[in-house]
């Protein structure tokens, strides 16, 4: 394995030239700059990381705070850390994953200098890590919009026009009673970010467009599946469109459905807010809102390294949703 007097070596300069090119902290000329760059790549040095954070003040790693509470969809989960881990590979950075969720996790990590920054995740309407993060003096960046975002950076899909464009979808195929299948309910009545906005957005276009709306929340288990499919029809026989945030529901609320005699498309339509993957792995290939957890993780990372690279302004970023139409949505006229 070389080593940095290898490289300077190579390159006819001195180890701490060497040294200079990496940390940035001394100007370098142009020609020696390149010659020194050229070793390190004919030789494939790689500075150790210890040295390295010492030299820099830096450790080259992101804390990711991503607690595996009750309710959340692992799967899901860890599409969102696949994307913050790829991005942070490329940008010659590491992830130390925190799955605790107390405010106190934060700020151990954060009093020792492990992290040079932070990005969180499954973020509550009124989070009480908000307070430590806004002290912290490491960059952090929200996987998720709580309800006074002011003076942090936010990312996320646009979860309210989601559950807007989900009910918008129903009510254009003709669709006049509709339902939201949500998440279990200690999500709901944790107010997580993205299911209070999905359930905002989702009734506002019911009270605009004139619908009658109904919402259950729906434990991810078979029986949770029949029994909130079950509450909903009974409440509400006619009711025909059905939007469906819960992945792993999805497969029971479909055999549900068929068990009383509401084929999808046929008898009654299904619009689901979740990954791709899983929408079209069902029985009947789902139309459905993708949560492009890939992405927003990766965009997480390019926050949280701009801020960390100068004094980049707090701001959110929110994801248009799409929708793509499949096998699952059709108009109601065909579901009498």
């Amino acid at each position: 394995m070389a080593t940095i007097e290898d490289v300077a070596r190579a390159a006819g300069v001195s180890a701490s030239t060497v040294s200079y090119v990496l940390s940035g902290k001394r100007s370098i000329s142009g020609p020696t700059r390149k010659r020194v760059e050229q070793a390190i790549a004919e030789l494939n040095y790689r500075p150790h990381a210890g040295a390295r954070a010492l030299a820099s003040s830096r450790t080259n790693v992101i804390g990711l705070m991503a607690p595996l509470r009750s309710g959340v969809d692992v799967a899901v989960i860890m599409q969102f850390v696949t994307g913050v881990v790829t991005r942070a590979r490329a940008a010659d950075h590491d992830v130390l994953l925190l799955t605790q969720d107390d405010a106190g996790g934060l700020e151990r990590v954060a009093a020792g200098s492990m992290v040079d920054a932070i990005i969180v995740m499954d973020v509550e309407a009124d989070d009480p890590r908000i307070p430590v993060l806004r002290g912290l003096r490491q960059p952090t960046v929200l996987i998720g919009l709580p309800r006074d975002p002011a003076g942090l950076s936010c990312v996320d899909l646009d979860f309210e026009a989601a559950g807007r464009l989900g009910a918008s979808h129903l009510a254009d195929a003709g669709h006049r009673e509709v339902a939201l299948v949500g998440p279990p309910p200690e999500v709901m009545a944790r107010h997580t970010s993205y299911a209070d906005r999905v359930l905002r957005g989702f009734r506002h276009t019911c009270a605009h467009r004139s619908l009658a709306g109904d919402v259950e929340p729906c434990e991810a288990t078979p029986e949770g599946a029949r029994a909130a499919v079950d509450a909903i029809l009974d409440r509400a026989p006619g009711t025909t469109g059905f939007m469906v945030h819960n992945e792993r529901a999805l497969p029971h609320v479909l055999a549900r459905l068929e068990q009383h005699g509401r084929s999808v498309p046929g008898a009654a339509s299904v619009v689901a807010l979740c990954p791709t993957d899983v929408a079209t792995a069902q029985a009947v290939p789902l139309t459905s809102i993708d949560i492009p957890g890939e992405v927003i993780g990766g965009v997480a990372v390019d926050m949280v390294l701009a801020r960390l690279g100068g004094e980049q302004p707090a701001e959110s970023r929110l994801l248009t949703p799409e929708l793509t139409q499949r096998a699952s949505t059709g108009p109601r006229a065909s579901a009498a």
